[in-house]
């Protein structure tokens, strides 16, 4: 049985994504990856990284081995990032949907960019997963900031609003 707490952060995360990569669409390639002060250095490059860290972790969850340098485009054009997003959000509520509430606080054994071994329950694995992408969305709403597309509402709490009609 699935949690319904992760699951929500699944729908929410899928809801976020969506409702970003809406603003984003409205900017020019060119405004999409403008170098601009923010760790991965421009909206493009901080949306490739969110994907990337998604790539990773659920491939650990799923017992892989994936390795990408975390600054990896795995995208130059924002079409088919946008397409990648909406296809790894799907598979991250499937896997959210399919994970036995026992095996939450189960350790996944994994190894790190840097080939470090580590074993961290599952349950916090997701919480780290999810936040992870709060914490990139945020980089990603500020630069958005500094261009002329407003950018979205995006707390929890609004998608809660939403989602209870």
């Amino acid at each position: 049985m699935a949690d319904a707490y992760f699951n929500l952060l699944a729908r929410y995360n899928a809801w976020a994504n969506e409702r970003l990569y809406a603003a984003c669409a409205a900017l020019a390639e060119s405004e999409l990856k403008a170098k601009r002060r923010a760790f991965f250095g421009s909206i493009h490059a901080t949306l490739n990284h969110i994907l990337v860290g998604d790539r990773l972790w659920m491939s650990r969850l799923a017992g892989g081995t994936l390795v990408l340098p975390l600054n990896k485009i795995l995208y130059e054009k924002f079409a088919p990032l946008r397409a990648a997003r909406r296809a790894q959000d799907a598979l991250l509520l499937g896997l959210v949907d399919g994970i036995a509430a026992s095996r939450l606080d189960e350790p996944l054994h994994y190894r790190n960019t840097k080939g470090e071994d580590f074993a961290t329950p599952h349950r916090l694995v997701l919480g780290h997963l999810f936040n992870h992408q709060t914490h990139h969305r945020g980089q990603v709403h500020d630069m958005l900031s500094q261009t002329a597309v407003a950018p979205p509402e995006l707390d929890l709490i609004y998608f809660v609003r939403q989602a209870a009609g």
